[in-house]
């Protein structure tokens, strides 16, 4: 989807007839949403969601902690129930 939004900004920025003017504008504008702090995180946090689902390691779940301080974890498909 972002790949057709981005050929379809391409093809307009391309294919404008409106001339050197609406072309810098388009090219600020994409210039200040890639480089805003908002959208850098907004990637960041769908790069990470992508990657924590496709990851092939195991979850690990919390089990009783041992004393205050200490914590045991251990895979998700190794728990017993």
């Amino acid at each position: 989807m972002l790949r057709l939004i981005i050929g379809v900004a391409a093809g307009y920025v391309l294919g404008t007839k409106a001339g050197r003017a609406r072309y810098e504008q388009i090219s600020a504008a994409t210039r200040a949403v890639t480089s805003s702090p908002v959208t850098r995180k907004l990637v960041q946090v769908g790069r990470q969601r992508l990657s924590d689902k496709l990851s092939t390691r195991p979850q690990l779940e919390p089990m009783v902690p041992l004393d205050e301080r200490t914590t045991v974890l251990v895979p998700h498909d190794q728990l017993r129930r």
